[in-house]
């Protein structure tokens, strides 16, 4: 069973990151462990969960640093684009390469903090307190789904993620037509604030949501196959990437619903 996120896609016990070399032998997974050195070297779910804080602290950060800083219009838009290319770089790095480099994570986490701090200071010099709704709603978005996970009120199933990720592909594709649309002046009202648009950002933030189930799943799997700690990174790295997905998207969603007060 695979998440939807194309950076747990690879955690299986057949792609886990080698612990010693660089692009050796596959991690296998072992059997029960016989010292307490063994079990120390699995991966655990709070091994995921410090990291994940610690790279949205990163974030927060870059973002605050980024959002505070008396910078020229041009200068934060440039913060902006190369914030935005750097992670999306790093990102790539990160999501193809076969073994897990918290560094490169890290500076993913720094670069992205800059461009969505960036992007926060604009919308929240046009609509004062909007940062911080988005915030609070993107975390209870993720505690909300974490907890109907954990109470397995949903469930991820076969036929679960073969509807998320087709949900998944049909909006990024939405996305991806609009946008060659638009460079030909031609507006399919998806971003432009209108009815349409509401309703699309509402769509894309359910499946973004949906998607933190597949995402559990393959974390809660990979400890249980016991993956080496360091996997741990690489778990923290995909929930940051959704995380950061959802907070941009309600942060459009508010700007059209206060925009039309």
């Amino acid at each position: 069973m695979r998440s939807s996120n194309p950076v747990l896609t690879r955690l299986t016990p057949e792609t886990y990151p080698a612990q010693t070399s660089g692009y050796g032998t596959p991690y296998q997974p072992a059997p029960p462990p016989v010292s307490a050195v063994a079990e120390a070297d699995r991966m655990t779910i709070d091994d995921v969960v410090v990291k994940t804080v610690a790279l949205l602290g990163l974030t927060a950060l870059s973002g605050l640093a980024t959002a505070f800083l008396p910078l020229s219009p041009g200068a934060l838009w440039g913060a902006i684009a190369i914030g935005a290319i750097v992670g999306l770089v790093l990102g790539l790095i990160v999501s193809f390469k076969r073994v897990t480099s918290p560094p490169l994570i890290v500076a993913y986490a720094i670069a992205e903090g800059v461009f969505v701090g960036g992007i926060s200071k604009i919308y929240n010099a046009a609509w004062d307190g909007i940062v911080v709704q988005a915030a609070l709603a993107t975390f209870g978005i993720f505690f909300v789904m974490a907890a109907l996970y954990k109470t397995r009120i949903i469930r991820n199933s076969p036929r679960f993620t073969r509807i998320v990720m087709g949900a998944l592909l049909g909006v990024l594709g939405l996305i991806v037509v609009n946008l060659i649309f638009a460079l030909f002046g031609v507006n399919l009202h998806l971003r432009d604030g209108s009815g349409l648009a509401i309703v699309f950002s509402l769509v894309v933030i359910v499946v973004a949501a949906l998607t933190f189930v597949l995402d559990f799943d393959m974390i809660e799997q990979a400890a249980a196959q016991g993956a080496p700690k360091q996997t741990a990174w690489l778990c923290a790295f995909g929930l940051l990437v959704g995380l950061i997905w959802v907070y941009l998207e309600v942060l459009r969603l508010l700007s059209y619903l206060r925009g039309r007060n």
